[in-house]
């Protein structure tokens, strides 16, 4: 096993006493308490950050709304705020491989997913956003206004930015979920205050340092660290908080909307989710075998969208079933800095402790399970949790039922398409789906019947900047990505000048 050397520069960033980012500079928080920063493949405390206060979370958004009031970013024209986000992008892509490191240290996932989803990926979707901030339109509108007699009236819509955003980061992609959060409310002319998960705070504390040298203004983009049940919960209360915007558990966010409905502030959630697969006869197995590997252990499954309920067709279940086994059991499991290994320790102790606690009820239930290879030796402190696949499962199973957030995928043989579809669509989730076929009429005529914000056919959590992507039902409200992302971001005015 060998480790890739940690830069000199992450080094010293980890050994930083690190501070809040608030009004473009570094400031202690307003208590002692700090929070410790763990790598997840050894348990061993590598960092730590404040524990802000609820006064530490009302200072960063009193910078946001100041600089947001004096209109030092939200005035600038939309090509200069493009120039400098597009320069942020640029520092991202030279900064990438520092980024990288830290992300896989604080989180756990493999250091080559670090490299391509998160500081490439945070690149791809800066430079998408940023380009939008010179697309924000309105619309001329005639209009049949009677009185007085005479009178002629010429009236348009504009879009403005809403003011200040709170945007609360996941831990599970903490680098380029953070972008999501932060660039299109930027991009729209609105000022930020980002808080990260607690135990991934890092790489949105290194963004916000690099948006400073970008030239975004002081207390445009602050980051706050911290407990959700403090900061967050300060952040999301705010009465000069215009929008918030969520990543996380479904419970946390049901939370959240209730908290912004009493103040009527817009909130965007996405949320969990139970995303199902439905395999049909005619698909090729090789594809899906393939597909559904990483659809289900990416991340060690800590995706939002990731395939954790496959529905296969009895002609091929056995196939697809032994060649998931096969694919799980070839996945070297070890430290995400690493580069040769597939499977890595999760985020977290606690998540450890949950993921396992849902494998072991099911093992209580009398479930068939299908294991990938054994945990190292040198495992030790370690978060790490067997990969598993878990045959026909009972829909009452909590496992069939609940997001397990980990890397767990249950299999179940299903004689015809719409009990698939029927299997598919009995959760309370929503999130995304998807369908395996050769057939070009199953292809067109199942996606419309998925209760899913998104569905992919012969593939599976692949996303784009382009792409729309949120969820229905218990897996949130509103849409991330795409041309009308900064819709979410700004308030519709109307116009009508009397002349």
């Amino acid at each position: 096993m060998t480790e890739t050397p940690i830069l000199p520069a992450v080094r010293d960033f980890l050994d930083r006493r690190h501070q809040l980012y608030i009004g473009g500079r570094w400031v202690e928080a307003e208590g002692n308490a700090r929070l410790n920063v763990y790598n997840p493949a050894t348990g061993a405390i590598i960092s730590s950050v404040p524990d802000a206060t609820a006064r530490d979370a009302a200072r960063a958004v009193d910078a946001a709304r100041e600089s947001f009031r004096v209109g030092v970013w939200a005035s600038l024209a939309p090509g200069m705020r493009e120039r400098v986000l597009l320069r942020l992008a640029d520092l991202v892509e030279r900064d990438a491989e520092i980024l990288a490191q830290l992300e896989t240290l604080e989180q756990g996932k493999s250091l080559v997913l670090s490299r391509i989803l998160e500081a490439g990926g945070a690149q791809s979707w800066i430079r998408y956003v940023a380009g939008l901030a010179t697309k924000i339109t309105g619309q001329s509108l005639d209009v049949s206004i009677a009185l007085p007699p005479g009178a002629r009236y010429t009236s348009f819509t504009r879009k403005e930015p809403v003011g200040v955003v709170a945007g609360i980061v996941p831990w599970n992609f903490p680098l380029v979920i953070g972008v999501w959060k932060v660039l299109p409310a930027l991009a729209a002319g609105c000022s930020v205050v980002a808080k990260p998960a607690d135990t991934t705070p890092l790489t949105l504390l290194y963004l916000a340092q690099l948006a400073t040298e970008a030239g975004v203004p002081d207390g445009v983009f602050n980051v706050v660290t911290g407990r959700g049940a403090v900061a967050g919960d300060t952040l999301v209360r705010h009465a000069d908080v215009a929008k918030v915007s969520f990543t996380g558990s479904t419970p946390v966010g049901k939370r959240i909307a209730q908290i912004c409905a009493g103040r009527l502030a817009p909130v965007s959630l996405e949320l969990g989710g139970k995303n199902p697969a439905i395999v049909l006869a005619d698909a090729d197995v090789e594809q899906v075998v393939g597909g559904l590997a990483l659809a289900g252990f990416l991340n060690q499954g800590q995706v939002c969208a990731a395939c954790s309920r496959v529905y296969v067709q009895a002609p091929l279940f056995d196939k697809v079933a032994a060649g998931l086994h096969a694919a799980l059991s070839s996945m070297r499991i070890g430290p995400g800095m690493d580069e040769t290994t597939q499977v890595n320790p999760v985020a977290s102790a606690v998540q450890q402790d949950k993921v396992s606690g849902y494998l072991q009820n099911a093992m209580e239930q009398g479930a068939e399970i299908l294991w990938g290879q054994n945990l190292p030796g040198n495992a030790g402190a370690g978060y790490y949790v067997r990969p598993a696949l878990v045959l026909n499962p009972d829909d009452t199973l909590a496992l069939t039922r609940e997001e397990v957030f980990g890397p767990v995928m249950a299999l179940t043989r299903v004689d015809s398409v719409e009990d698939a579809l029927a299997r598919a669509n009995d959760s309370s989730f929503g999130l995304a789906a998807s369908v395996w076929t050769s057939s070009l009429a199953q292809a067109m005529d199942l996606p419309p019947r998925m209760q899913a914000g998104t569905v992919w056919v012969n593939s599976h959590v692949m996303i784009d900047p382009n792409l729309p992507f949120g969820g229905m039902k218990d897996s949130g409200l509103g849409r991330d990505f795409g041309t009308d992302w900064l819709d979410a971001f700004t308030e519709l005015k109307a116009v009508c000048i009397r002349h």
